[in-house]
C-alpha cells in the first residue's frame, strides 16, 4: 500500500474513532503531499510524488515539530511542546524505524565501498547512495559529517 493510502486509511479510521488530534495531524500529512503533487504538476510530473517524496515530506514535519517543541519548552509553553511532541508520534507512525548508531556506520561503509569512495570528491555519490536506499532511516545531516571524516 502506497503512503499517501496508508495515510487517508488511517484518517478514515482516526474519524470514525473520533480522535480529533490524529485527525488533524493527518490531514496536515495530506495537505503537505498534496501541496508537493501541485509542485511536481508544475515541474511536468503529472503521477506526483514518489514514496519516497511522501518520506522525505514527513521527515521534514517531524523535524519542524522537533524544533517548535523545542522552542515552546524554553519559552515554558510545556502544553504546546506536548501537542507537538503528540503530532511526532503520528507522523513517526508512517516512518520507518531509525537506524541505530552502529547500522549508520555499516550503511556508510557499505555505500563507500558501493561507489569506490576514496577522496572527499566522491561524498556527492557517497550521500547519493545512502539517500536513495535510506530516506526517513537516518538524519543525513548527521550522517553527512560522518561521511566526510571517513573519506578525508
Amino acid at each position: 500500500m502506497e503512503l499517501r493510502d496508508r495515510v487517508m486509511a488511517e484518517m478514515k479510521q482516526a474519524m470514525k474513532d473520533k480522535n480529533t488530534t490524529r485527525v488533524s495531524t493527518l490531514r496536515l500529512i495530506n495537505a503537505a503531499i498534496k501541496d508537493r503533487d501541485i509542485a511536481a504538476r508544475g515541474e511536468g510530473r503529472d503521477e506526483g510524488v514518489s514514496d519516497a517524496d511522501v518520506l522525505a515530506i514527513l521527515g521534514k514535519m517531524v523535524k519542524q515539530r522537533q524544533e517548535s517543541a523545542r522552542q515552546y519548552e524554553e519559552a515554558g509553553r510545556f502544553d504546546l511542546a506536548e501537542r507537538e511532541q503528540i503530532e511526532i508520534g503520528v507522523i513517526e507512525d508512517f516512518l520507518p524505524r531509525q537506524l541505530n548508531d552502529d547500522e549508520v556506520a555499516k550503511a556508510v561503509e557499505a555505500a563507500i565501498t558501493a561507489v569506490g569512495g576514496s577522496s572527499i570528491r566522491d561524498m556527492g555519490k557517497v550521500m547519493g547512495v545512502l539517500k536513495g536506499q535510506y530516506t526517513g532511516q537516518m538524519d543525513f545531516g548527521a550522517v553527512g559529517p560522518m561521511v566526510k571524516d571517513r573519506l578525508s
